[in-house]
């Protein structure tokens, strides 16, 4: 999933004979196009939401597992940390996917549908980044090297933030504001 190219083509390769045919009709294929690309788009976003889930899962573990070895001094840090985790997951679960009504105020044009499909992209080497800080603090905790837990948590606190300011500049694309 390098190049939003890549996402689209997939999605149209996967059209029926129906759906081809009708692409060359005038006026339907670009209809046909933006709703490709916006299948694209939402592809995209939910692979992003089930990476996110699964990284939350792992940090809730981690929480349970500090508690159960009563690290009591990170615990809040824990806390603050999964609360957080669970607000972007549900920000990118819940944010637009890039549809404009035909009364909708504000319009998506296509080359702001490639932006995003193109922005969503790079959003999976932040949950990929993000993985890794996780994968570091679980590993850790397992090998017993806990002198450094609130460094850690902090630094996949960091990463969780880099991820949804990220994740917050989309708006401004579909709005064409950047």
């Amino acid at each position: 999933m390098s190049d939003k190219n890549d996402v689209t083509s997939n999605v149209q390769s996967q059209m029926n004979l129906p759906e081809k045919i009708a692409s060359f009709i005038p006026g339907f294929r670009g209809y046909k196009e933006k709703e490709l690309r916006r299948e694209s788009d939402r592809l995209i976003r939910n692979h992003l939401y089930m990476k996110l889930t699964i990284e939350k899962n792992d940090l809730r573990d981690i929480e349970q597992k500090l508690a159960d070895r009563r690290y009591f001094d990170v615990l809040t840090d824990m806390d603050r940390l999964v609360a957080k985790m669970d607000r972007v997951v549900e920000k990118v679960n819940h944010a637009s996917y890039g549809y404009s009504g035909f009364f909708d105020a504000v319009k998506v044009k296509e080359g702001n549908l490639d932006h995003m499909i193109a922005f969503d992209s790079k959003l999976i080497d932040g949950i990929t980044a993000l993985a890794t800080e996780i994968d570091g603090l679980k590993s850790d905790l397992a090998s017993g090297a806990t002198t450094n837990l609130k460094t850690r948590i902090q630094s996949v606190t960091d990463k969780l933030e880099s991820l949804e300011n990220t994740f917050d500049q989309r708006n401004e694309v579909i709005m064409e504001v950047s």
